[in-house]
């Protein structure tokens, strides 16, 4: 009975861990553009039952509840929280945030196609609209050279003042994705996501249309991290690691005394 509590204890430990994993990382991307902060969810592991609810004890009684014993817990998974981070002015006309729901689609470079809010864009040598590290935003939109200007209205319509000219000229339209599940999204890194069976097929649009956020340029959406609640976490993450480390402790006690005096 005592290595089963100390197993016990020992999965609330491992549990602790993983979170403070999560907490840690949240509070290091509290300044990445675009980043959603993700929460883990727990559940108990299988229980030991040495009567049902419902057996008999004596001729006529039964057991009003079980004689059930739990094995600890264990993670079940993390979950992103896709609400609104704050809208950041950088007053750059390639900077795009997303006033709503909806991802920015990018080309990755092993073919798959990745999900973002990471607006932060410019263009390569070609004039093509890019992420800051070169990958494609899709659908394509291309620069023309002797570009003045860039105007970008929050339905994502692109249009450029060339030089030598008075009137502006449309060169793209910036579309976006949504999912049934955004939750069911693979995070990968460098803030892009990926589709999953979990998450269902994307879901494209135009900002401003049915489902989706309005874009706004010259601004970035920060992220959404809350970073008092962040401590708060882990400050009770930190008394409950103490709690299971000290029932460890009082379990070797309470065989240490058995061995010493039986």
């Amino acid at each position: 009975m005592s290595t089963a509590a100390m197993h016990v204890a020992k999965t609330g430990l491992t549990a602790q861990q993983t979170k403070m994993q999560i907490i840690a990382n949240n509070l290091a991307n509290v300044n990445t553009t675009g980043f959603k902060s993700d929460r883990p969810n727990f559940e108990s592991l299988l229980y030991q039952v040495t009567q049902s609810a419902g057996g008999q004890t004596a001729d006529g009684t039964m057991l009003t509840s079980a004689s059930a014993v739990g094995t600890g817990v264990k993670l079940l998974n993390t979950q992103k929280l896709y609400t609104q981070g704050g809208l950041l002015s950088t007053d750059n006309s390639l900077d795009l945030a997303i006033d709503g729901a909806g991802f920015f689609q990018v080309l990755m470079p092993d073919g798959q196609m990745g999900y973002t809010r990471n607006g932060t864009f410019s263009r390569n040598g070609q004039g093509t609209l890019t992420t800051s590290s070169g990958y494609v935003v899709q659908p394509e939109i291309q620069i023309p050279e002797g570009t003045n200007e860039i105007n970008v209205s929050s339905d994502g319509i692109i249009s450029v003042m060339l030089a030598g000219q008075s009137d502006p000229q449309e060169v793209g339209q910036i579309a976006l994705a949504n999912f049934v599940n955004p939750q069911g999204l693979q995070a990968i890194g460098e803030s892009f996501l990926i589709e999953t069976g979990a998450s269902g097929p994307p879901v494209e649009g135009n900002p401003r249309s049915a489902g989706f956020g309005k874009l706004s340029q010259g601004f970035l959406e920060g992220s959404n991290v809350n970073v008092v609640q962040q401590l708060v976490n882990m400050i009770e993450t930190q008394r409950a690691y103490e709690v299971s480390s000290k029932s460890i402790s009082a379990v070797d006690e309470m065989m240490r005394f058995l061995s010493n005096n039986l």
